[in-house]
């Protein structure tokens, strides 16, 4: 476990566990900051009503702390479920590290580093009366 990370990822959890019930469950291992259940709504306007995606993130005020629960709660049973408990990663860190799901063009650097202005590039500006021969042949596909 990372020795500064202070939040935790709680997996596992059941549609009738809610903040209260992560809080009183973690508090044994020392001040909690803060208790998410991301919702599973994708409309913002309906998350207050809609189930949680399954997992929480407690948020320790010291790394001991949660590095503690992390320890003794993994595969624990919370409301009939056996959870699963380790350090939480953050999506930014975790997104540039490992490219994630995003493309590498998607990047602001490899974008700067790689991409000409539509401009110079031969896109819409190019394609239209450019005169490209490549391009007119393009154009001309019966």
């Amino acid at each position: 476990m990372n020795s500064n990370q202070k939040t935790i990822f709680v997996g596992n959890v059941g549609e009738e566990v809610n903040e209260a019930i992560i809080y009183e469950y973690f508090s044994t291992f020392g001040d909690i900051i803060e208790v998410q259940l991301p919702s599973a709504a994708t409309n913002p306007a309906l998350q207050a009503e809609a189930k949680h995606r399954g997992f929480a993130l407690v948020t320790y005020g010291s790394a001991a702390d949660a590095a503690d629960a992390a320890d003794n709660m993994d595969q624990s049973e919370l409301h009939g479920r056996v959870i699963k408990v380790n350090t939480a990663r953050p999506m930014k860190g975790l997104m540039q590290q490992t490219g994630g799901n995003r493309a590498v063009w998607e990047s602001e650097e490899w974008l700067k580093a790689n991409a000409l202005p539509l401009s110079q590039s031969g896109g819409v500006q190019g394609r239209n009366g450019s005169g490209n021969a490549k391009d007119d042949a393009d154009d001309e596909v019966d």
